[in-house]
């Protein structure tokens, strides 16, 4: 059986001028992507009018909430013991996130209850992936 998990999470935007603007953010998980988690943000805080989601890897996210982690396009790093930065870059430029410790956490640990750790079954994502490449879908 398919099943996502979402929940809302407050970001705060820190801006090149060390000001602090509330984000709303939807944290996503699906068992049809096991091995990934999504940040989905509203067409209202992007510069396209565009709702915008970032994929990254679920593991990248445990390791980031311990310590910095990440590379390319997403880094995740500790902030003191309630902030987590996550930093994005993009062609457009760099986005600096912080969000509550606490909130990604709960968010990663449900993920788990969804699908355990090395319990993804990745045969099934691999056929769904080949199928879309392929135009099977």
């Amino acid at each position: 059986m398919d099943t996502t998990y979402e929940q809302p999470a407050r970001a705060r935007l820190i801006t090149g001028d060390d000001q602090e603007l509330p984000v709303p953010a939807t944290l996503r998980y699906a068992s049809t992507d096991p091995l990934a988690v999504c940040v989905d943000f509203p067409p209202e805080v992007s510069l396209d009018g565009q709702g915008v989601t970032w994929t990254f890897a679920r593991a990248l996210l445990e390791e980031g909430l311990r310590g910095p982690a990440g590379g390319g396009d997403v880094h995740i790093w500790p902030c003191g013991r309630d902030t987590t930065v996550v930093e994005f870059h993009s062609p457009y430029g760099l986005a600096l996130l912080q969000f509550d410790t606490s909130t990604l956490r709960a968010f990663l640990l449900r993920t788990y209850a969804v699908v355990g750790v090395e319990q993804e079954d990745l045969g099934e994502a691999v056929e769904r992936g080949l199928d879309a490449l392929f135009g099977n879908v």
